[in-house]
């Protein structure tokens, strides 16, 4: 069996050989986004700013802009002829020895290059006693120093300046940064379309009833609907196929057709009416078959590529949900990312902490194992984490109830309570 690490590099591998040969960036479509609904939309092509950010020189305090040429020393006197607010600039001239009432974010006036904060100002005995529609006069209780307080024009993000490159996955940061350069619409690219089938003659989609006790719910398509939401892509259901070559072979070639990357569930086992790397195997080919991992062995990673102008991409996920999730996490959403064209720097991170195990755990040496266990921090903010005894792969419970795996390394046996181990918070936590 080929090992999980081995297994991500290869489909990562393989997706980059995608990405750059089947299927690069100036084969896909592009479609223009309002930016409001950008996020976690793919860049399609870099974004240059229209002008300069700041666009003029702003005070960065509330205090006063002084003329260029003026002394600056404590007790210097400053002759105050005027006021700039933010929308409101000071349009008149100043020379050696005057300045302005500015506030934050205000325009500085041309003709000067200091900003004095008003608490270096005896500003705080004039406030109430000054008539400000006159001129006035104000003493520096500090020495100032030229330029100081002020945010030049461009210091930020200079015209046609490229602030975002093709490849970024917008995010709400984006979105603000964009707001603030007048951008509503973007250019990403065309989501991918995934496919997802799932196979059983048990299974019973939800909203159905169940007519006999050796039926259950579909839980698998709705459970990966929901974890591939942030996802840029469109998700086509094809439904419940039933343990049937026939019928499994009709809807994977249907699914071919339409689709960019197929994901099944359940079928992909060695039982006898276990049909999909069958037919995997006739329309394409299984690249990789079996991961030594727990939950999830099963997993099956290839292409479907008969009489295809490009393949399609496939993932068959075990039936049991746990081996689902973990299989989704670990390899599937990755995936995704790296083929939706997504730069290396914007696929999401899996987030690992460390943690003391609160108590035993029985592992077998072999594969690499994912329990289901609830992380919390105690008083003095480490991190620890309790396992649930029960550890198979077909309880849907305590997934529900935990809120991190912890992950053994396949070499590792029985870990004692009191040891560290490594933690994976759910991302739905995070997100």
């Amino acid at each position: 069996m080929i090992t999980m690490e081995e297994l991500q590099s290869a489909i990562k591998l393989r997706i980059d050989k995608y990405n750059d040969n089947d299927f690069t960036r100036q084969q896909r479509a592009i479609k223009a986004c309002k930016l409001l609904d950008s996020q976690n939309q793919i860049l399609a092509q870099d974004i240059t700013s229209p002008f300069d950010i700041p666009r003029q020189n702003l005070s960065a305090m509330d205090g006063y802009a002084i003329a260029q040429g003026s002394e600056l020393a404590k007790d210097n006197t400053i002759d105050i002829i005027g006021e700039s607010q933010a929308g409101s600039a000071y349009t008149g001239q100043l020379v050696a020895g005057q300045g302005v009432r500015i506030f934050t974010g205000a325009v500085v006036p041309d003709d000067c290059d200091t900003v004095i904060m008003q608490e270096n100002t005896n500003f705080a005995e004039l406030k109430d006693t000054v008539d400000k529609s006159q001129p006035y006069k104000v003493t520096l209780t500090q020495a100032a120093k030229v330029n100081n307080n002020i945010r030049w024009q461009g210091e930020e993000i200079e015209s046609d300046e490229a602030v975002l490159k093709i490849g970024k996955r917008i995010n709400p940061a984006d979105i603000s940064l964009l707001a603030n350069l007048g951008v509503n619409e973007v250019s990403v690219f065309e989501p991918l379309i995934a496919g997802l089938l799932a196979t059983g003659d048990e299974l019973v989609a939800v909203g159905d009833e169940l007519t006999s006790l050796a039926q259950i719910y579909n839980s698998n398509t709705p459970t990966l609907k929901s974890l591939l939401a942030d996802l840029p892509i469109t998700i086509r259901d094809y439904g419940i196929i039933p343990d049937d070559l026939d019928k499994t072979t009709a809807a994977v070639n249907e699914a071919m057709q339409d689709c960019d990357v197929l994901i099944s569930t359940a079928g992909v086992s060695v039982g006898d009416y276990d049909f999909l790397t069958t037919v995997i195997e006739q329309l394409g080919q299984i690249n990789h078959y079996k991961v030594a991992m727990k939950p999830g062995k099963p997993f099956v990673f290839g292409e479907l590529n008969k009489d295809l102008d490009k393949p399609v991409l496939y993932f068959g996920l075990p039936g049991n949900p746990l081996s689902t999730v973990v299989g989704a996490l670990q390899f599937v959403l990755p995936a995704l990312w790296q083929l939706s064209g997504a730069a290396v720097s914007e696929q999401p991170m899996q987030l690992n902490l460390k943690a003391t195990l609160m108590n035993d755990i029985k592992k077998s040496v072999g594969r690499k194992d994912f329990q289901r266990g609830v992380l919390s921090q105690n008083a003095a903010g480490s991190y620890q984490v309790e396992c649930f005894l029960s550890q198979q792969s077909h309880r849907i419970k305590q997934l529900s109830y935990a809120n991190c795996f912890i992950v053994l390394d396949k070499d590792s046996g029985n870990v004692a309570a009191g040891d560290t181990v490594t933690v994976q918070p759910f991302p739905w936590l995070h997100r």
